[in-house]
């Protein structure tokens, strides 16, 4: 029923900090970067494999690659000081030591924004319900256990923490149930996205353990899988053991009436070049699925607008949609990812205007913050003003979205908590 496999990969095996040394191109790297590289990677989780390394590195612009960039820790992402004593503690092979000075620099990294631990876990009948958000009145977000990984890690996630290996950091859940139960307690939810980690590195069979269940809530419109697995492993949708079973799944949850969609994170176009993921792309799209595509706007991998529009137009053509571009995220290491909100939007606008009305689906530049999903719409001069217009696009109180509002214009401001009121203003609306 599907294509015959091109270039297809073997057996999904990931290369971690243990065998990374392996890989003939990483070797002829200099000894000193090759070090910081291991002392960046205390901290930051670092896991890829076969395919980034030989498919999407183009490994003689090394370190400069955007791709690199994304997947491999940089020693200028931890603090001068910071780098300082967890190379000592590494050199000194003195674990707990090491380990010591690891958790200080990850607990200043912000590891949960926005309250994604604590303030957006749902409860029923009275008991929490861990590996669940609900954090806006139509979707709530789903953790299945088995997808807290991904088969590579970018180095800007906001999600890093999920991969560090402490518990208390970790949400996740493997009773489905209480998904099921809360959906029937809740009709105004009418989409579920299931997330993580990325819930494409579970079997198929696990996978449809979590997503047969929900073909059964009535209610329930649409199901959205977050994935980066197109980019880093699209073998997954063509030659991996059980990627017809996947895309029969698939086809299932599509045949029970439910709306499929695949959101998939693709932060370059170089990651949309292979035969390999046109192949994938085809394969999900031949199920009846919608592919809606996402990624930050990150400094050293895609701030500029001439990289975006390519990745859009690329994307329309394979058959996706441009969906969204996000504001980097206030954790891990920001301050060498984020981007100004003023060029951010300039970015934008620049690429919005070099592609065609069937990639203008895409919105953005888009802060996911604490009290919702804010939209940068542009700067405007009002009442003799220089300021910025915003507006939600998603809230914690539904009354809040469409509904523009302006802040004092910035050059420096990278994230919503540092934009002040426009015209004087005290505090904005939605902090009454």
């Amino acid at each position: 029923m599907y294509a015959t496999p091109v270039g297809a990969y073997g057996r999904y095996e990931p290369v971690t900090l243990k065998n990374i040394d392996r890989h003939p191109a990483y070797r002829k790297l200099p000894a000193s970067l090759r070090q910081e590289l291991a002392v960046a990677a205390q901290v930051l989780p670092f896991r890829t494999n076969a395919y980034v390394l030989d498919e999407l590195i183009d490994w003689e612009k090394v370190p400069d690659d955007p791709i690199f960039q994304l997947v491999f820790p940089q020693r200028e992402m931890l603090a001068a000081e910071d780098y300082r004593r967890v190379a000592a503690a590494l050199t000194s092979g003195d674990a707990a030591a090491l380990r010591a000075e690891v958790w200080r620099v990850r607990r200043a990294m912000n590891p949960h924004p926005a309250g994604q631990l604590t303030h957006n876990v749902p409860e029923l009948d009275g008991r929490r319900l861990p590996g669940l958000q609900h954090k806006y009145a139509e979707t709530v977000l789903f953790f299945p256990a088995g997808g807290q990984t991904c088969h590579a890690f970018c180095t800007y996630c906001f999600r890093w923490a999920q991969f560090v290996g402490d518990r208390e950091l970790k949400f996740e859940s493997n009773r489905v149930e209480d998904l099921v139960g809360y959906l029937r307690a809740h009709p105004e939810v009418t989409d579920v996205l299931i997330t993580g980690g990325d819930p494409l590195v579970m079997k198929s069979g696990l996978l449809a353990r979590y997503l047969e269940p929900l073909l059964e809530v009535e209610t329930l419109v649409s199901i959205r899988l977050g994935s980066k697995s197109l980019a880093y492993w699209p073998a997954r949708f063509v030659s991996d053991g059980d990627a017809a079973e996947l895309l029969r799944l698939f086809e299932r949850v599509v045949g029970a009436g439910k709306q499929l969609a695949f959101m998939a994170h693709s932060s370059h176009p170089r990651e949309l070049s292979t035969p390999l993921v046109e192949e994938a792309i085809s394969n999900i799209l031949s199920t009846g699925a919608v592919i809606r595509t996402q990624a930050p706007l990150i400094r050293r991998v895609n701030d500029d607008a001439g990289v975006w529009a390519a990745k859009w137009r690329r994307e329309v053509g394979l058959g996706m949609v441009p969906y969204y571009m996000f504001v980097e995220r206030d954790t891990g290491p920001k301050h060498y990812f984020e981007v100004p909100l003023a060029r951010a939007q300039r970015i934008f606008a620049d690429a919005y205007r070099q592609v065609s009305g069937l990639a203008r689906t895409v919105r953005g530049p888009s802060m996911s913050a604490f009290p919702g999903k804010v939209r940068l719409v542009g700067t405007a001069e009002v009442a003799g003003e220089k300021v910025f217009v915003l507006e939600f696009l998603q809230a914690r109180d539904p009354a809040w979205v469409g509904r523009p509002f302006f802040a004092a214009y910035s050059e420096t401001a990278t994230w919503l908590d540092q934009l002040k009121p426009a015209f004087g203003g005290e505090r904005f609306f939605y902090e009454a």
